[in-house]
C-alpha cells in the first residue's frame, strides 16, 4: 500500500448510504451521503428497497471521487458495512425477488417469535444460536416471507443482508460474513457454520443460506458494469465487509476484554468483547470482525427518551441543548426521582410490553428534575444490562467507549461515568464505522499484521470521563431501587394492555 493509497468504505445505513475516502493514516479525506426513506406501510412495519440503496452508492461514490484528483485510481481495497437483519431475497441471477426488504426494526414477525418461545425452551436453542429469539432477526423474517410471499421465497436463490446486496451490485459474487449469519438465529456459533437443525426447526430452506465468510477476505473485484456506474476502477477489490454495528466497535477500538462499547442513537446498545458466546435468555450474541464474540444488550430507548421528553414535555418547541442545560439544574438523583425508560418496551425477554414511568413523584420536583430523571433512567437500565452480562461470566468492563449522538452530550457522560462506575472514552472520530471499514480494509490489504495493530493507529480518543464520587455515591444508592421498580412493574403490563 502506497502511502498516496485510498481506502474507499461504503456505509449502508438506515437513514442513507455514505461513502468515504480514507487515506493512510486512517484521516477521513472525503464523505458523502444519499438519504433514503425508510417504508412504513402500517403500524410496526418498516421496508426500504435495495435498488434505492444501489442508487445511493452510486451517487455517493461518484461524489467522492469527484473531490479527490485521481480517486478511482489510488483506492486499493473497498469495505462495505451496512445496517444489519434487513432480509434481501434474490434469484438465480442475483435479482431480488421482492421489491422492498423488512428491516431491523420491523414487528410483523413478533407472532412468528411468540410461537417459536411457545414452542421451545430456551436450553433447547440457546447454545445452538447463541441468541435468544426477536422479531429482529432474518430467521423469523424468512419465515414471514415464507408464508405470506410464497412466490418471492420460492423464486429466491440466496438470502443476503443489505451490505451484502451492494457487495453483489458491486462484485457479481455473493457471500455473508459471520458477524451478520451470527445475529441470523441460523448460525451455530460452536461450528461457525449454518445450523442444520435450526433452519430444519423453523421450516427453511437450508440450499438458500449462502457461504459464510470472514470479514476480512475478498470477496471479489469491481466488474466492468459495476465500474461504469460508480466511476470506480474496474479490478479494484471489495472486502465481505460486515454489519455496521461490530464495525463500528473495531473502528472505536472494542477488540478486546475488558474494554466495552456503548453505542447511543435511537436505541442504546452495550458491548463487552469475550472469547466465546455468554449464553443467557436477556443476552445476545454478535461476531466480532475479527473471530471473537460481542455479547451485548440493547435498550430500545435511549437517545429516543430525550425525544420524547421533548416532545412530550415542551412539544418539540426547545433545543436539546435547553433540555440538558435544565438537566444540569437539578441534583444527582434528582431528589430521588426515577424515570424506568422503557417508552418502546423491550426486545428481549417476557415483557416486550414493557411501559415507562416516573416513579416518586412528589410536589417539589419541577422540569429540571423530569429532564435530569430521563438522562439517569437510562444509565440505571444501562448499568443494569452491564451487570446482567457480567453476572453470567462475562469479563468485566474497565473501559467503555461511547459513540453516537449521546456521546456528544457532557453531562450524560459523567451521569452515565458516575452511574457506571466506569471511566468512559470519547472518539476522535464519530464515523467509528467509516473508520472500521478502513482499518479491516489496511489490514486485508497487508498494511497491518493484524485488525488490532490498524486499529491502534486508527484509532484515537479526544478525552476520558471520569465519574464523579459524590454522583457516583448517588447513584450506586438508587440502583437496587431501579431493579425493584424493574421487577416489580412487568406484573402489571399485562393488566395493562388488558385495560379497554
Amino acid at each position: 500500500m502506497r502511502s498516496d493509497d485510498l481506502i474507499l468504505a461504503i456505509d449502508v445505513g438506515t437513514g442513507s448510504v455514505r461513502a468515504a475516502l480514507v487515506d493512510a493514516s486512517g484521516r477521513i479525506v472525503s464523505i458523502v451521503a444519499r438519504e433514503h426513506d425508510q417504508i412504513v406501510p402500517q403500524f410496526g412495519w418498516s421496508e426500504q428497497r435495495p435498488a434505492d440503496w444501489w442508487e445511493g452508492v452510486v451517487t455517493a461514490v461518484r461524489g467522492v471521487l469527484s473531490a479527490v484528483p485521481d480517486a478511482a485510481g489510488r483506492i486499493e481495497a473497498i469495505c462495505a458495512c451496512g445496517q444489519m437483519h434487513g432480509t434481501v431475497l434474490v434469484d438465480a441471477d442475483g435479482q431480488p425477488t421482492r421489491d422492498t426488504v423488512p428491516l431491523w426494526n420491523d414487528k410483523r414477525t413478533a407472532g412468528l417469535v411468540g410461537a417459536f418461545e411457545e414452542a421451545n425452551a430456551a436450553q433447547t436453542y440457546l447454545a445452538r444460536t447463541g441468541n435468544p429469539p426477536t422479531p429482529a432477526w432474518p430467521a423469523f423474517k424468512l419465515q414471514w416471507i415464507r408464508d405470506a410471499d410464497p412466490d418471492a421465497y420460492r423464486r429466491a436463490a440466496a438470502v443476503i443482508m443489505p451490505k451484502d446486496y451492494v457487495n453483489l451490485r458491486l462484485t457479481g459474487e455473493i457471500a455473508m460474513d459471520r458477524t451478520e449469519a451470527a445475529c441470523s438465529f441460523l448460525m451455530d456459533p460452536r461450528t461457525g457454520d449454518w445450523s442444520p437443525e435450526m433452519v430444519d426447526r423453523l421450516s427453511l430452506d437450508l440450499q438458500k443460506l449462502v457461504p459464510i465468510r470472514g470479514a476480512m477476505g475478498v470477496l471479489g473485484r469491481v466488474t466492468r458494469q459495476a465500474a461504469m456506474q460508480t466511476g470506480l476502477r474496474e479490478g479494484t477489490p471489495v472486502l465481505v465487509g460486515g454489519g455496521d454495528y461490530p464495525v463500528a466497535l473495531a473502528g472505536s477500538g472494542v477488540l478486546a476484554p475488558g474494554l466495552g462499547s456503548e453505542m447511543i442513537g435511537t436505541s442504546c446498545i452495550v458491548t463487552t468483547i469475550a472469547d466465546r458466546p455468554i449464553l443467557a435468555p436477556e443476552i445476545s450474541n454478535v461476531g466480532t470482525v475479527d473471530g471473537a464474540w460481542g455479547a451485548f444488550m440493547l435498550l430500545e430507548s435511549g437517545g429516543d427518551a430525550m425525544r420524547w421528553a421533548r416532545r412530550a414535555l415542551h412539544e418539540g418547541t426547545v433545543s436539546y441543548e435547553t433540555i440538558v442545560e435544565r438537566a444540569a439544574e437539578a441534583p444527582p438523583g434528582s431528589d430521588r426521582l426515577f424515570f424506568v425508560p422503557y417508552l418502546t418496551g423491550e426486545r428481549f425477554g417476557r415483557h416486550r410490553n414493557a411501559r415507562a414511568q416516573f416513579f416518586g413523584l412528589a410536589a417539589g420536583h419541577g422540569l429540571t428534575h423530569l429532564h435530569r430523571a430521563v438522562l439517569e433512567g437510562v444509565a440505571f437500565a444501562v448499568k443494569r444490562h452491564i451487570d446482567v452480562m457480567e453476572a453470567n461470566g462475562g469479563p468485566r468492563v474497565e473501559r467503555l467507549v461511547a459513540s453516537g449522538g449521546g456521546a456528544r452530550t457532557d453531562l450524560w457522560l459523567r451521569i452515565k461515568a458516575s452511574c457506571y462506575g466506569i471511566p468512559i472514552l470519547v472518539p476522535q472520530e464519530a464515523e467509528c464505522g467509516i473508520v472500521g471499514c478502513a482499518a479491516m480494509a489496511a489490514t486485508a490489504m497487508g498494511r497491518f499484521p493484524s485488525l488490532t495493530n490498524a486499529a491502534a493507529a486508527y484509532v484515537s480518543f479526544e478525552r476520558e470521563v471520569s465519574p464523579e464520587p459524590r454522583w457516583a455515591e448517588t447513584y450506586q444508592r438508587m440502583q437496587p431501587v431501579f431493579e425493584r421498580l424493574y421487577h416489580h412493574s412487568q406484573a402489571l403490563y399485562d393488566d395493562l394492555d388488558a385495560l379497554p
